[in-house]
């Protein structure tokens, strides 16, 4: 049995398909229709409900917060992935009589025209408020965090500026404090529905610890693994194949791990782009944008990194970025780890070096050292919520102000995620400022690979991007180079 809320009230889910999504039980099980299909795969956001979970702390040393929340796409959303937490559609919001202040700012804004698209938006903005209602009064929330909430969210109709203001609005004008006991009595609940033992249907599998994960994949041979499944839902919703028996990763806390020591860090596959967002930019700040610009917000609430990786797509914005700073994965079958460098494992298109009944446990990343410079880059035709036409990120590590070591990664220029160690040997020795390095590496580069033409981009114009965005590179290192100069003779002689 599956459990869990969807709004104030208790289901329990037994007998349905295991590829019933989220949005189609909401609508079809429970006549909850204000959450809407308009894209069925993750992309405009009129689907989006907002999930909520007991949270473990709190930051700034603030009372514990009984739940977290977070927007997500219900097209995209498996029930195997609701156990013991609560679903908050539009409906369920309201504040007795009363319109929640989302709501009810949404009105006062004129933020709503054909209104097919509203629900999802007020949900998003929904996350957001809560999240607010964290901060004291004197962080009132910014119109870039709106737009990040916003992020997955797609209007025709209104021009997206009274939404904003309907967001500031209504986060920025509390009219009362959230409820805490009643969180508090969700939250308990919740933790309940967790403790459940032996959770999952005939169908849904959710596998607690690696032992019962092993035996698992051994008795349902036929069955997949899921995660985030904003992947693996397109081939449900957009291919209309069917899925009939998933294994959920979900469950098991060592797939939900982040840990750091003085050189790695690791991340369990199972984390969320969001659960480890801050750590990664904590060690890791040049990663920003490519975190800003990885899908939306709600994706990245459910896209795993492990999933990320074992898709093995050749677009896929992570493994670029991961072959770069040489991080290595550990797979896993129930009875034996092994390592190895990530950039072995992709072995052809979708393909990796994954055995029968193992799966992805971890990812262990290699900490910059000071001579190390880090950059990422993505090409898309949108800014966010699209996928890369070029992805390319690199480690420069200098020496005295030559080169000691290069190492990149490179998406949406070869049936697999890429990497070119010909660049590393053409500049291993060369002075990084001498603008040699710019026509060594544009020249390596401009043959390194064979990319197709697609809807995406011809083939010629990311092999101009690989070599423009690597001149930028030399530009941007140089000129932090430079200013690291700078910053140490002031301090030499303050």
């Amino acid at each position: 049995m599956i459990q869990f809320l969807i709004n104030s009230k208790l289901v329990s889910v037994e007998n349905e398909a295991a590829d019933l999504t989220l949005l189609n039980y909401l609508r079809n099980d429970c006549s909850l229709n204000g959450t809407k299909e308009g894209c069925a795969s993750g992309d405009c956001g009129a689907c989006t409900v907002v999930v909520a979970e007991p949270c473990s702390g709190s930051q700034n040393n603030a009372a514990p917060k009984p739940l977290q929340y977070k927007a997500i796409n219900s097209c995209v959303t498996f029930l195997s992935a609701l156990h013991g937490k609560q679903i908050l559609t539009v409906e369920g919001i309201k504040q007795g009589k009363d319109l929640h202040p989302v709501q009810q700012a949404m009105v006062s804004e004129n933020a709503t025209q054909c209104g097919f698209c509203t629900p999802g938006f007020v949900m998003s903005l929904f996350a957001l408020y809560q999240q607010a209602n964290e901060q004291s009064a004197s962080s009132p929330v910014k119109r870039s965090e709106v737009i990040n909430a916003l992020s997955g969210n797609l209007c025709r109709c209104t021009g997206y500026q009274s939404i904003i203001s309907a967001a500031l609005r209504a986060c920025n004008e509390k009219s009362e404090a959230i409820n805490t006991l009643a969180e508090q009595a969700v939250a308990t609940q919740l933790q309940s529905l967790q403790g459940t033992s032996e959770a999952g249907t005939e169908v849904l599998h959710l596998p607690s610890s690696r032992q019962a994960l092993a035996q698992c994949m051994q008795q349902h041979p036929e069955a997949m693994l899921v995660a985030g499944s904003t992947d693996l839902a397109l081939l449900h919703t957009q291919q209309l194949k069917a899925l009939p028996s998933l294994i959920s990763l979900s469950y098991l806390p060592e797939l939900k791990s982040i840990a750091v020591n003085e050189n790695t860090l690791s991340i369990g596959a199972a984390c969320t782009l969001s659960d480890f967002e801050a750590t990664l930019l904590e060690h890791f700040p040049s990663l920003e944008e490519i975190m800003e610009r990885f899908a939306s917000l709600p994706i990245r609430n459910q896209a795993t990194l492990g999933g990320n990786i074992a898709n093995a797509s050749p677009i896929g914005d992570m493994a670029p970025v991961l072959i770069a700073l040489n991080a290595n994965i550990v797979l896993d079958n129930g009875a034996v780890y092994r390592e190895m460098p990530l950039k072995e494992f992709f072995t052809g298109y979708k393909r990796t070096c994954l055995n029968t009944n193992e799966w992805l446990s971890r990812i262990e990343i290699p900490l910059l050292k000071p001579n190390e410079i880090l950059a990422a880059y993505k090409i898309s035709k949108r800014f966010e919520d699209d996928i890369s036409a070029v992805c390319m990120a690199i480690k420069l590590s200098l020496e005295n102000g030559s080169v000691v070591q290069v190492s990149t990664g490179y998406g949406g220029v070869a049936a697999t995620p890429a990497y070119c160690d010909e660049l590393h040997n053409a500049l291993v020795g060369k002075a990084w400022q001498n603008q040699e390095c710019v026509a060594l590496g544009q020249a390596v580069l401009g043959k390194a690979f064979t990319p197709l033409d697609d809807v995406r981009a011809s083939a010629n114009y990311r092999i101009q991007m690989l070599e423009n965005l690597w001149h930028r590179f030399w530009l941007e290192s140089n000129a932090k180079q430079s200013q690291n100069s700078i910053d140490i003779r002031v301090q030499a002689h303050a």
